[in-house]
């Protein structure tokens, strides 16, 4: 079995019109929630083996504070394909995966996060920023997963809704 934990990336700042959707930064609320999320994965002991994230700002940074806050030992790599990804984009980012990763945490954008969710477990969900799904997959190998594949969400996890 794998897992899969999908993050999108937490709040982004429109501060600055010069700069383009792919550099926007996190905004204060983008800067709290990403580390929190990462205590919280830390505290459930859901860690991932890998993160592979989309290499735009926004995301690189929610990428890089919630793996500091979960004392993440390994590498997050960034990959410009995921920067919008489709759904059917990031499962050839999965199936392209060594399979010695059983738990990898994918960290972009949606539409993408909520489609694939929503095609992984038949269950259509909202995905504020900084929201986690954990979902469990049916496959011994990351090169088997499909947007049909029926896993089980197991998580799914909202800032908001923690904190509330």
């Amino acid at each position: 079995m794998k897992t899969l934990m999908l993050m999108r990336h937490a709040k982004s700042s429109w501060g600055d019109p010069e700069l383009s959707d792919f550099d926007r930064p996190l905004n204060k609320r983008g800067r709290h929630d990403a580390p929190w999320m990462g205590r919280f994965l830390h505290k459930q002991d859901a860690a991932p083996d890998l993160i592979v994230c989309s290499s735009a700002a926004r995301a690189r940074a929610t990428a890089s504070a919630a793996a500091e806050a979960m004392h993440f030992a390994g590498t997050v790599h960034f990959e410009e394909s995921l920067y919008h990804a489709t759904a059917g984009e990031m499962i050839d980012h999965l199936n392209a995966l060594p399979d010695k990763y059983a738990r990898v945490m994918l960290v972009g954008h949606n539409p993408g996060m909520e489609h694939l969710s929503a095609g992984l477990t038949g269950r259509v969900e909202a995905f504020p920023t900084a929201a986690v799904a954990v979902i469990d997959l049916p496959v011994e190998k990351w090169s088997d997963v499909q947007i049909t594949t029926p896993g089980d969400l197991k998580h799914f996890w909202r800032p908001k809704a923690l904190r509330d």
